[in-house]
């Protein structure tokens, strides 16, 4: 079903003007930052708006502020790493502390051993552990490892699940000039998915945790999830679990826990650091041995990163972990989530919004069609992936609307809950929500009702 569309408003209307009139500052430094920055003065694509997100100065708990001294309840939360909240104490402390012992020892600490010691205790398929930078690094090493220890080299992967901007994982028109021969990209189809395993030419199976974009914007189905561990057993595939976002977020043993699965490989990122920068491949030792310098030559990975499991980083990653493994950060995010949904869903269906709020700690907003009325919390109104995904110039006009009124989302699309958020928060987003909709409306934008 083709959603009704409308070209993002022109600069000259009246949000754009009061928007600027009130980040003066912030418009100053984006002009210099345009400049600077190809992308449109941003650092990263998903930070890129129009006419330009504010820039913050600092944050502290559930809120931010900005060089204009205007204040945010925060919900990008570092992309989704946060979720202890901002400058939580006991990370800062231990970042603290082990700056003032040193940053990069350039060697062999206690830290690092301490750091995969939380993991495996939470995580039973982490049989060994390995860190990298950042979620894709693993992610990327997962794809080596499966074409060494299989002998092959395709991928297969599904429809919207993201795993990073590189090569490997992803295709045109996502990437131009990316050559696809080596990856397949399939929708959430058990029947297509064993014809293409059948050929026994597929090294690894990419699967993201929870379903595709950020924990689950188009969902996955737990009993599709639980059929792929035998499916790619039994066509020799290694089976790999993307949890760089849901990795600890709902459950101290990630979604894997929540599922009742058990990957050949796991890739974490944002949680599993603490806030800074890191990333972790954990799973079978078998596939993990190419790391031992005992590996026969052809058989072995030279695995070096400059930042790899950093005294800082670890130092965030045990105080942030130290906390996640009693489950009580992951219970509190979920409540505030759930309150979210439960006090802004009733009202936007009395307004007569064709809007829907569904998730679990990460909260996705919907607006389109509204096709059905799940019981489930955590489905969108729909099935159609093309409806879940639209309406984007709407949201990314709703992400301006929300910024104004003192409300920081990830372009409109979604809210990621913290352990520090308050039902105060969560009262004056849903207010906020209200009154973006209800302009946007005035606006004429389709599809909103």
């Amino acid at each position: 079903m083709t959603q009704p569309k409308r070209s993002p408003p022109v600069p000259e209307d009246a949000l754009f003007k009061t928007y600027i009139e009130s980040h003066l500052k912030s418009a100053e430094i984006h002009e210099k930052a345009k400049n600077c920055f190809a992308g449109n003065g941003a650092t990263a694509h998903v930070r890129i708006l129009n006419p330009f997100r504010p820039y913050i100065t600092h944050a502290r708990g559930s809120r931010k502020w900005d060089v204009d001294g205007r204040e945010y309840i925060d919900y990008t939360m570092g992309h989704g790493s946060l979720l202890l909240g901002h400058s939580h104490p006991a990370v800062v402390d231990a970042v603290c502390d082990q700056a003032a012992k040193g940053f990069h020892y350039g060697d062999n600490h206690e830290l690092e051993l301490e750091w995969a010691s939380l993991i495996k205790e939470m995580v039973p398929s982490a049989e060994r552990v390995e860190f990298f930078s950042c979620g894709q690094e693993a992610n990327l090493m997962a794809i080596r490892l499966a074409r060494i220890f299989t002998g092959r080299r395709k991928v297969l992967r599904f429809v919207e699940n993201f795993h990073g901007w590189a090569d490997p994982v992803v295709l045109p028109p996502t990437s131009p000039g990316v050559i696809a021969e080596d990856v397949t990209l399939i929708p959430y189809d058990l029947e297509k998915a064993e014809r293409e395993l059948a050929t026994h030419t597929y090294a690894l199976l990419m699967t993201e945790g929870g379903g595709a974009h950020m924990a689950g914007q188009v969902p996955l189905d737990k009993d599709f999830v639980r059929a792929l561990p035998a499916l790619a057993r039994k066509y020799g595939t290694i089976w790999h679990l993307d949890e760089v976002v849901t990795g600890f977020r709902d459950d101290p043993g990630g979604y894997q826990a929540i599922a009742g699965v058990k990957p050949d490989l796991t890739s974490f990122g944002k949680i599993v650091s603490g806030g800074l920068p890191g990333g972790v491949l954990v799973g079978r030792a078998d596939i993990l041995q190419p790391f031992s310098a005992d590996s026969p030559p052809g058989k072995q990975v030279k695995h070096s990163g400059t930042w790899n499991a950093n005294p800082m980083t670890c130092a965030a990653a045990i105080a942030c972990l130290t906390l996640v493994k009693s489950g009580e950060p992951q219970r509190a995010a979920n409540r505030m989530a759930a309150s979210l949904r439960e006090k802004a869903n009733p009202l936007l269906r009395k307004k007569g919004f064709n809007a829907l709020l569904y998730g679990r700690s990460i909260t996705h907003v919907y607006l389109g069609p509204l096709d059905r009325e799940p019981e489930d919390e955590t489905l969108p109104p729909t099935k159609s992936v093309e409806n879940i995904m639209g309406m984007a110039p709407a949201k990314e006009r709703l992400c301006l609307h929300l910024l104004q009124r003192g409300v920081s989302t990830l372009g409109g699309r979604l809210f990621v809950l913290s352990a520090v958020h308050t039902e105060e928060d969560i009262e004056k987003t849903v207010s906020a929500l209200l009154e973006s909709l209800k302009s946007m409306r005035g606006e004429g934008w389709a599809g909103l009702s």
